[in-house]
């Protein structure tokens, strides 16, 4: 009997966990547009790099977030806060609004991977209904108070091409901590295997 009751409370947990992670977005990738446009095309770009930080990111544990390779590197944890601050970047050129950062050390690795998520999904829905991406200019402020801009072609060199790089390494610090990839995601069509 506590057999049973331990065994039915494990599947409720691993049942509620996966339902939880599906709520989230880039389980999978969502449909492709049927057309290609500026919009439709940058867009699909940030849904790529979403589906792989939403599997690059599944199952981490705890010992995972402190892994780093050397002492000099960053560990997983920062790496993926720097993550969220190219999201950050990302978003706020799409809404055309300032950046605004979360105070360091005030998130939760579930509520960073939450926001990361949700940031990319946010920028992808902006993206895909624009018909012209050169409105997103990207405003950085310097600590002088001097507030530089770059055209979309920066945006998508900078912080997307950065995030897709660090989510790059998130997978190979995974590797090395002994905690591989989940089996199952398709990079190549943006869906789960079952």
């Amino acid at each position: 009997r506590y057999m049973r009751t331990v065994i039915t409370t494990l599947l409720i947990l691993l049942i509620t966990k996966t339902m939880n992670s599906q709520e989230l977005p880039y389980y999978e990738i969502p449909e492709a547009p049927k057309e290609y446009t500026e919009g439709t095309i940058a867009s699909r770009m940030v849904d790529g790099l979403g589906f792989r930080y939403y599997w690059a990111t599944e199952g981490l544990k705890e010992e995972n977030l402190q892994y780093k390779p050397s002492k000099e590197a960053r560990n997983m944890f920062d790496t993926l806060d720097h993550i969220l601050v190219l999201s950050i970047m990302i978003l706020s050129a799409v809404e055309e609004t300032d950046m605004k950062f979360p105070k360091e050390d005030s998130l939760t690795y579930e509520e960073m991977r939450k926001m990361t998520l949700e940031n990319f999904k946010k920028t992808s829905d902006v993206l895909r209904g624009s018909k012209d991406i050169s409105k997103y200019v990207m405003k950085i402020k310097r600590g002088n108070g001097k507030v530089e801009e770059y055209p979309f072609w920066n945006q998508l060199n900078g912080p997307i091409a950065d995030a897709i790089w660090h989510v790059g390494q998130v997978v190979s610090f995974r590797r090395s901590a002994g905690n591989p990839l989940p089996k199952g995601p398709s990079f190549l069509t943006g869906t789960v295997r079952k």
